[in-house]
């Protein structure tokens, strides 16, 4: 006997091609921000309320941003960690790559839409783990590049994340954010400061593949060991 067809998920997603991050990537995301299902709770217990609850399976602008610097950038043997990944574009490039990637969040459901966005690019299978930026999270090692994009959206999130960062940071590691100038910035730039981070920063004034415009930049932090 054939085993009973799964009932469909209780929420609606689609399809959507991604380009402007080299060879193009099929993406299953959300329909749209009027997405929500959390039956046993579990994002409300990582602090993720129903109104953020889509944001994970969409696709921002700035982490198209991210995925198309990702494309060029020097991996060499670096361990690297995507935060916050969503969709974890950013991670399909690197990994498509044959980076050494890590992606993570703490949404319940971004590992599973990783697993098969993963399938649908016939792409083989990449590391996730939970992270969550204000709790600890001991399976999660320490890299040598932590990547984001737009996880500044609140003002507490500088505080987090630069902790986050601390404790998940190799001493000469370098953290690249793609911001949508969004008014924590200058925050979460004291902190990188005061931990002992440089800073560089680019203007992006326009999304890869399509050149509609964005508004934003590229931060770039490196941190030397102290010898």
């Amino acid at each position: 006997m054939s085993p009973a067809p799964s009932a469909p998920p209780p929420y609606q997603t689609r399809l959507q091609t991604v380009s402007g991050s080299g060879a193009d990537l099929q993406l299953r995301s959300l329909l749209d921000r009027q997405q929500y299902y959390d039956p046993l709770g579990e994002a409300e217990r990582e602090g993720i309320s129903s109104s953020a609850w889509p944001i994970f399976g969409l696709l921002w602008p700035s982490g198209r941003v991210l995925a198309h610097a990702m494309l060029t950038f020097e991996l060499g043997g670096k361990r690297i960690l995507e935060l916050g990944c969503g969709l974890a574009l950013a991670s399909l490039v690197v990994h498509r790559r044959g980076g050494n990637i890590t992606a993570s969040d703490c949404h319940p459901l971004a590992a599973d839409f990783l697993r098969e966005n993963l399938l649908l690019n016939q792409l083989p299978a990449m590391r996730y783990q939970i992270g969550n930026w204000s709790r600890a999270n001991p399976l999660l090692a320490r890299f040598d590049l932590i990547i984001g994009s737009d996880v500044l959206y609140d003002r507490d999130q500088p505080e987090a994340l630069s902790q986050f960062i601390g404790l998940h940071t190799q001493p000469d590691a370098e953290v690249l954010i793609v911001d949508p100038d969004r008014g924590n910035r200058a925050s979460f730039n004291r902190k990188m400061q005061a931990m002992g981070y440089s800073r560089t920063e680019t203007r992006v004034g326009a999304l890869p593949g399509s050149g509609d415009r964005y508004k934003g930049r590229l931060l770039r932090y490196l941190k030397t060991s102290v010898i």
